[in-house]
């Protein structure tokens, strides 16, 4: 035997199935002496035990340093492209700075770039490492679970060491409260029982006996399931009642829980869709950047007749144009609104890509306990003689009104679950999980044997003939009275130890949750528990055992004569110990017992999944007991008169479903999202509670435990994932399988559960959900959203909110796509067709990335739902943000926006140098003579403004190849006589250019708020009032630069423009609008027709590749082929 540290790895542990040993076997096992039970381990032993095996501590996994988080997050392609133009920018400037004579612009601009990109990037790496480290959190919650101390033998004393000093060997004493601190071979039992819902979902503690653990010879045993383990306990799990005495057998990583610490942190997690078609889609972008970057370098320098230094200048302009720099920070700011909206909601996001991932789940995989149920043994039924009350659980109020007759409830519930004859259920178990004969069925302390009394009901009874309305003491439909209550359900009050929490909740409370139930509808029927006690002092009691499986209270009534003797217990083996029953359950008003009534509910009862307690009463002569007695069982069981009990009624037990989710599994359902159970809780009652919620149905009518699992090949597997919704006694490992099975079929995975033996596969699900009232810190820090309500219908919002963030995505890239397009297509296109500069400056480019597009893609990111996103089912696996019709869109967009950026810049040039050359000012001043150029800093000379012709050929002075020079050069300079002019049209150019850009993307997000329906309509004044905020913001920014002095012309190297620029401004504002709600309007067109306009078919786009189980299945979900989506269509 070997040990594991963080260095090193030797030899790993034999596996050793502890609990299919005797205890003699265990200790010869662990090569320890025959005396261990009696004086435990010796100081010696226990130190070289400890440096054999280790410290009792889970290990932990090497850690990133935080370098190589920052290198994970900027080691992408985008990240990439924007640090080589920062130091291309970074070396301009300094290139600038240490010219004779530096150009001031030049060097502002440079360094302006590099600080906004270093910004950006910075930003979103410390986003990213915030995102970090989730495994590394869920590991240190599952230390912390993990007990301090523990009392052992050790020298044959009883002596407290830390935890962290246990090996394996050591003899532990385990109390009512104790966490276990290692995994144990119990070798006493006093009634000990642990709670290990956390590692097995079982909501009721564990009865702990000492004889091994018989395994079929045709089966593994360790594919026994953990709580069937009896024989054992786990490290981290608590002592619910009694007490024992155990041998450690594993410690630290080779315990159970550290067995799922390595599986979390093995796990690894899967960049979300988004985030891979971002890394995709950056490649393909990289690609294309580099391309328009040589070719506007090369237009420039070798049409534009710029030299190297502005050539290489004015090429990064393009470069950084395409760039879309803002698109990790608009993508954030989705994702970050959308996480607020669902924290109103109670669904918090600890991963913000995450939130994509919602929209597109197919299947949710949930934990029963505390998740689909409440995590909170209640009792939901009382049966008496010829009546049975409904409780409801879900009161917060104390009335007798809790309990309603309802004798059809259980009627309506087998035909709801078998949906055949209720004979059927019980004597085959079909589709109900009912035990078959032969089996016990198991419920917690009590069990029934249901082959002792195999019973046929037909369809439509309830186990006995119908009774009259007048032999029942309370109507149909109608709530006994208070005093009905308190004596019906007094012998389960009565008889037990527990203390019920604080205003009847949890808070506080301490005994078996089954016991607590009772107690708990006392509480909400209006009784004083306490009141009760001391009503009736107990006098003597049969402590419980889980032998013979009742406990039995005596109590002094005031009678001068007898003692009331108050039994609780499993019914079977009460309804034989009763001669009489209570009619109706007036206990004042007795009749003979009808056994074969009383077995024929209970095996009702016990065929739903509940868990069933029979309460009984009697008298006896207080000459026969003396006050203090410790009783014997032979008390109840072994009375010479036989029979001799009255039976008040039955208690029906259960963890109830929580009641949103019937609504919230129905609404997934609609929207083509499939509900698939798995617990570690038994078949039947897995089963059971599937029935009640709807995840077992026509589709999926039976369940598969976690040792068949096992049997199965990975092909099998994914073949089993497909056929059944409810998978019980399943260990962590066969959760991780059965999720990454559903994912191997095409499927998004989403798991659900609170307990540590849900963190892997809440870690390898791509959306893990943890319950954040009741669920453990080890399931939340393994997730990536947590239900601050515990409330599984939150989920269903979530997905909603999901959906909506993708639709938000693609009209976030439809709005920046082309806005980044136009200003790198703009530079290009205007350099061919004969501009000598650029049409936008490098600041009004960086200005509309990070600023405009960022402002505009707001409006997107925050959008409110469309109408019927949830009548839709998810998008099918490998579905691109990008597809036919939204590339269609992005083209048409950055079409129109450069085509009239382009346009409005030769407009300009055309309008001044050919129609007005010089202005009134020039032509009565001739020592203020401007000629007026569409481009150069430095013109010329001119010296007779009389003989000057409008378009601007043979001027005075000049020959036409002078002025062509003038035109095609600016470094051209001429010294006729001494009269310099100056051109600032290049500023009047990046004017009206940069308008055009900014304003016909205000036009462009107006539009793309609705995907369909048009925006010329009020509906664009509702919703999203940020929108217009946002768009004012942008107008009045572009107000602000274009006139404030220094702002515009040695920032941004634009003028202010006239009354006619911002006209045509206005005027292709409209056309940009125009064009987008006309393209809206043929695609209502075509969907009306019948055609995929919403892109959800498969396109060149898509990779059905990753739906790789080849099937319908694999493509759209179970369910969702019930939608019509030809009728959404339309």
């Amino acid at each position: 035997m070997g040990k594991e540290t963080n260095n090193e790895v030797v030899e790993e542990r034999p596996i050793v199935s502890w609990h299919s040993l005797t205890i003699d076997e265990t200790i010869t096992t662990l090569k320890a002496d025959e005396n261990l039970q009696k004086a435990g381990l010796t100081t010696a032993d226990a130190k070289a035990r400890l440096a054999e095996y280790g410290p009792n501590k889970m290990s932990e996994a090497e850690k990133e340093t935080i370098w190589e988080k920052i290198w994970k997050q900027v080691a992408n392609v985008l990240v990439c492209i924007l640090v080589v133009v920062a130091l291309v920018s970074a070396a301009r400037g300094i290139t600038e700075m240490v010219l004779p004579d530096p150009n001031g612009t030049t060097i502002l601009t440079s360094w302006v770039q590099v600080g906004l990109i270093t910004t950006v990037i910075t930003v979103n790496t410390f986003i990213g490492i915030l995102q970090e480290g989730s495994a590394e959190k869920a590991a240190e919650a599952l230390k912390n679970m993990l007990s301090a101390d523990a009392r052992v033998l050790r020298d044959g004393k009883e002596v407290m060491i830390p935890a962290i000093e246990v090996v394996p060997g050591d003899v532990i004493i385990l109390t009512l409260g104790d966490r276990c601190p290692a995994d144990m071979r119990i070798i006493q039992s006093t009634n000990l029982a642990c709670g290990e819902a956390a590692l097995t979902g079982e909501s009721v503690p564990i009865d702990k006996v000492i004889t091994a653990i018989e395994i079929p010879a045709n089966i593994n045993p360790e594919q026994i399931p953990l709580g069937d383990r009896r024989n054992m306990t786990f490290s981290a799990t608590l002592v619910a009642q009694g007490s024992g005495v155990g041998i450690a057998v594993t410690t630290g990583d080779y315990t159970q829980i550290g067995t799922i610490n390595k599986l979390v942190s093995q796990v690894e997690k899967k960049k979300t869709n988004v985030l891979e078609q971002i890394d995709q889609v950056s490649k393909l972008l990289a690609l294309l950047i580099a391309v328009a970057t040589l070719i506007t370098f090369f237009i420039a320098r070798f049409k534009a007749k710029q030299n190297w230094f502005e050539s290489v200048s004015t090429a990064l302009v393009c470069c950084v144009a395409m760039i879309p720099e803002g698109l990790e920070a608009i993508v954030t700011l989705t994702y970050a609104w959308a996480t607020t909206n669902m924290a109103k909601s109670n669904a918090i996001i600890r991963a913000l890509p995450a939130v994509e991932t919602l929209g597109s789940v197919t299947v949710i995989c949930s934990d029963k306990t505390g998740t689909l149920t409440q995590n909170v043994m209640s009792l939901t039924a009382f049966v008496t003689s010829n009546a049975h009350y409904k409780f409801d659980v879900n009161s917060k109020e104390r009335v007798p009104a809790n309990f309603v007759r309802e004798d059809a409830y259980l009627r309506e519930r087998a035909q709801h679950q078998a949906g055949a004859k209720l004979s059927n259920v019980i004597a085959d178990g079909a589709n109900s999980g009912a035990p078959r004969r032969g089996q016990m069925q198991s419920s917690n302390h009590y069990s029934i044997d249901t082959s002792l009394h195999p019973v046929e009901i037909e369809d439509g009874a309830e186990g006995a003939a119908p009774v009259a309305a007048s032999d029942a003491p309370f109507a149909e439909g109608a709530s006994p009275d208070f005093a009905f209550v308190k004596n019906a359900l007094t012998p389960g009050v009565l008889c037990s130890k527990c203390i019920l929490g604080d205003n009847g909740g949890r808070e506080g409370e301490i005994g078996n949750p089954t016991e607590l139930s009772i107690l708990r509808a006392s509480y909400f029927t209006g009784c004083d528990i306490d009141v009760m006690k001391n009503e009736l002092p107990i006098v003597a009691e049969v402590p419980f055992s889980s032998e013979y499986k009742f406990m039995a209270t005596v109590h002094d009534e005031g009678n001068a004569d007898n003692y009331t003797v108050f039994v609780k217990g499993a019914p079977d083996r009460m309804v034989k110990l009763c001669s009489h029953q209570c009619k109706g359950g007036v206990i004042d008003d007795l009749e003979p017992c009808d056994q074969n009534y009383w077995i024929e509910k209970i095996a009702v009862l016990s065929s739903h999944g509940l868990r069933v307690l029979a309460l009984c009463r009697a008298t006896v002569p207080k000459s026969s007991v003396s006050p203090g007695e410790n009783l014997g069982p032979e008390f109840v069981n072994g009375r010479p008169e036989g029979p001799w009990l009255s039976i008040t009624g039955l208690c029906a037990i259960m963890d109830p479903p929580r009641p949103e989710c019937v609504q919230a599994i129905a609404e997934a359902k609609g929207a083509g999202v499939r509900v698939a159970m798995i617990t570690g809780d038994h078949k039947d009652t897995a089963t059971a509670i599937g029935h009640m919620l709807g995840i077992v149905d026509e589709k999926y009518s039976s369940a598969i435990t976690g040792p068949e699992l096992d049997e199965f090949s990975d092909e099998e597997m994914k073949s089993c994932v497909m056929e059944y919704n409810v998978f019980a006694r399943a260990s962590p490992q066969n959760k991780i399988r059965i999720v990454k099975a559903l994912q191997a079929c095409g499927q998004i995975c989403s798991m659900t559960g609170d307990g540590v033996n849900d963190a892997p596969a809440l870690k390898a699900a791509d959306m893990g959900v943890a319950m954040g009232k009741e669920g453990t810190d080890v399931a939340r820090e393994a997730s990536e959203m947590i239900l601050a309500d515990d409330n599984f219908a939150t989920i269903v919002t979530a997905v909603k909110e999901g959906r909506c963030v993708w639709d938000n995505l693609r009209k976030v890239l439809f709005i920046n796509t082309p806005i980044n397009n136009a200003q790198g297509m703009s530079v290009l296109l205007g350099l061919a067709f004969g501009l000598k500069q650029s049409p936008l400056s490098p600041i009004q480019v960086l200005y509309s990335n990070l600023i405009c597009a960022i402002t505009l893609g707001f409006v997107a990111a925050i959008e409110p739902p469309e109408d019927g996103i949830m009548a839709l089912p998810p998008r099918r696996i490998g579905k691109r943000l990008i597809g036919r019709y939204l590339l269609l869109r992005i083209l048409l967009g950055t079409f129109t926006l450069t085509l009239l950026v382009v346009a409005s810049a030769f407009w300009l040039k055309s309008f001044n140098f050919e129609g007005n050359l010089f202005s009134m000012e020039d032509k009565n001043d001739p020592n203020h003579l401007v000629l007026k150029m569409a481009e150069g800093s430095e013109s010329g000379w001119i010296i007779d403004a009389e003989d000057c012709t409008k378009n601007c050929l043979g001027t005075a002075g000049y020959t036409q190849d002078e002025l062509q020079a003038i035109y095609d050069n600016a470094d051209t300079s001429f010294d006729t006589d001494g009269r310099l002019v100056l051109s600032y049209y290049l500023e009047d150019i990046r004017a009206i250019a940069f308008n055009v850009l900014d304003f016909g993307a205000i036009a462009l997000t107006i539009s793309a708020r609705f995907t369909y329906l048009s925006s010329i309509h009020p509906r664009v004044f509702r919703g999203n009032r940020y929108c217009w905020i946002s768009c004012f913001i942008v107008a009045a920014l572009q107000f602000l630069i274009t006139y404030v002095p220094g702002l515009n012309n040695v920032v941004f190297q634009m003028k202010g423009m006239d009354l006619l620029s911002w006209g045509i401004v206005a005027l292709f504002m409209f056309i940009v609008f125009l064009v987008m709600e006309t393209e809206k309007a043929v695609r209502r067109h075509l969907k009306f027709n019948g055609a995929d306009t919403d892109d959800r078919e498969y396109g060149a786009f898509d990779n059905t590749a990753e739906a790789s189980a080849g099937n319908d299945d694999a493509l759209l979900p179970k369910g969702a082929s019930n939608l019509n989506l030809s009728s959404l269509a339309k």
